[in-house]
Parts: C-alpha cells; sequence; structure tokens
C-alpha cells in the first residue's frame, strides 16, 4: 500500500490546488487567496507548536519546548514575508476585487484568536464574534478558559522556588493577565544569576522572542493594508490601520519588557 503513495497522494495536492476559487476575473485575487490559505496553514502548525510546548512547560519538559517556541519564531518569520509578497498589490488590483470579499475579514480567523489566547491575549468578547459558528465558538471558549503559555512559564517559575503571588498561579484564565511588580522581581532574581537558572532564563528569551516576532508580523500587517486600501474601513467592519494600530500596543508578557529597564 505504502509504494502506491505518491507526491501529489500523499499531499492531497489536487484537493489542495482546487481550494484557490477566486470569484471575480481580477488577476491578483489569486495572490489574496493563495496569501491567506498559506497563512492558515502556517498558524495551524503555530497552534501545534504552541500548545504542545505548553505542555512541556507542564511536565517540566523544557528542551523540547524551547525547540516548538524557535520553529514558531522560525514560522513568524514566513509569515512575516508573506506581507511583502501581498505588498506587490495596488490599491488599484485590490478595488477590482473588493466588492467580492463581503464582510470576511481577517479579523475572523479563529486560528488567529487561538493563538492571542494561547499566548495571553484573552478577550472573551471575541468568542462572540464566532457565534455563528457554534463548533468554532467552543473551540475557542474551550482555549480562552486554559492556562496561557505564560501562564505555565509563571506556575513553573513558582516551582522552581521563586516568589510569584497566589493570584498569579490560580485565576479566572479566561480574563487577561495583569503584570505584577512581584512577577518582574521573579524574573529578575532569574536574569541576576543566568548561570544558575540558565533554563528559566532561556525560557524568558524564548517568550521575548515569540512576541517580537508576533509585533513584527502585526506591524507589517498594519503597514500592508495601509499601503493597498490607506485608511479606508476593513471589510470586516474595523477601523483599519487604526484598529491595527491599537491591537499593536497589545503584549503578551509585559514583566519580561518592563524587566529590562528594572535590570
Amino acid at each position: 500500500m505504502a509504494n502506491s503513495i505518491t507526491y501529489r497522494s500523499y499531499l492531497r495536492l489536487p484537493e489542495l490546488l482546487d481550494l484557490q476559487s477566486p470569484l471575480s476575473d481580477a488577476h491578483d485575487e489569486l495572490l489574496f487567496i493563495a496569501i491567506h490559505q498559506s497563512s492558515e496553514i502556517w498558524l495551524k502548525l503555530c497552534l501545534h507548536e504552541l500548545r504542545a510546548a505548553r505542555d512541556a512547560l507542564i511536565a517540566d519538559d523544557l528542551n523540547p519546548a524551547f525547540k516548538m517556541m524557535s520553529r514558531v519564531v522560525r514560522i513568524q518569520a514566513q509569515l512575516i514575508q508573506s506581507w511583502e509578497v501581498l505588498a506587490t498589490m495596488t490599491p488599484a488590483d485590490y478595488t477590482a476585487m473588493r466588492g467580492k470579499l463581503g464582510t470576511s475579514s481577517g479579523f475572523q480567523s479563529d486560528q488567529y484568536r487561538s493563538i492571542e489566547f494561547l499566548l495571553g491575549n484573552k478577550k472573551p468578547e471575541m468568542v462572540d464574534v464566532h457565534a455563528g459558528e457554534p463548533e468554532v465558538a467552543a473551540a475557542l471558549a474551550e482555549e480562552l478558559a486554559r492556562p496561557s503559555l505564560y501562564d505555565e512559564a509563571l506556575r513553573l517559575l513558582a516551582r522552581r522556588g521563586f516568589d510569584v503571588p497566589a493570584d498569579r498561579l490560580e485565576r479566572d484564565w479566561t480574563q487577561p493577565y495583569v503584570a505584577s511588580p512581584a512577577v518582574e522581581a521573579a524574573w529578575a532574581a532569574v536574569y541576576a544569576d543566568a548561570t544558575t537558572h540558565w533554563d528559566m532564563y532561556e525560557l524568558a528569551e524564548k517568550l521575548v522572542d515569540l512576541e517580537y516576532h508576533v509585533q513584527l508580523w502585526r506591524f507589517g500587517h498594519l503597514k500592508t493594508v495601509e499601503r493597498v486600501i490607506g485608511f479606508k474601513t476593513g471589510t470586516g467592519g474595523t477601523a483599519g490601520v487604526a484598529y491595527l494600530a491599537k491591537v499593536l500596543e497589545q503584549g503578551f508578557f509585559p514583566e519580561l519588557l518592563s524587566v529590562r529597564t528594572a535590570l
């Protein structure tokens, strides 16, 4: 049976390549679809790796977690580069096909929202965006209610003997994380003696690397949208560039940035 498997059949290429179905005659619509579909495949892999990394932190198995987090950073580099390709679409190119998008928007990407939740940007109201798809909403609600990657990092920090407040170790996980001076002090202790606490030091830097690349991706999104549609309202009803600029202000691991000032 294995000998009958070909490259095309293993990757299910006939089905995969049949999924790019432009709704207009605009030349650039295929570009638009290909970029977004490939991005969703990369996001699927990001979720696969980040969930496994979170499980590894729970198990105190840091080396596999580091590998998975590093892989996600490499994936993010691919996602960032994809904006360079999409940015070859001019305003006239986009206008020729925009009417076919209706109210669809990247704002509605449940995989992207799952990554935001997993990294700690918890917004319960975002589950409601998918109320029309109960299975999707249920999966998002489940992720929302789980500790984030950072929550599990703080639990690990506490297990290693650092002073992490109890209200950061057990709380309502559906709510956004609030920065804590005590948590900053715990990370400062890690950085102050990195040789002794090398694995926690490396974990901190892996998390910072993740946030750094997510922010680069967000910035690339903003500048691409600005270049292609200017300051028009987004197809999903958001404020477009203004909305994306606000998203850039939303971080994931606050003490890992503030501790740099304290050191």
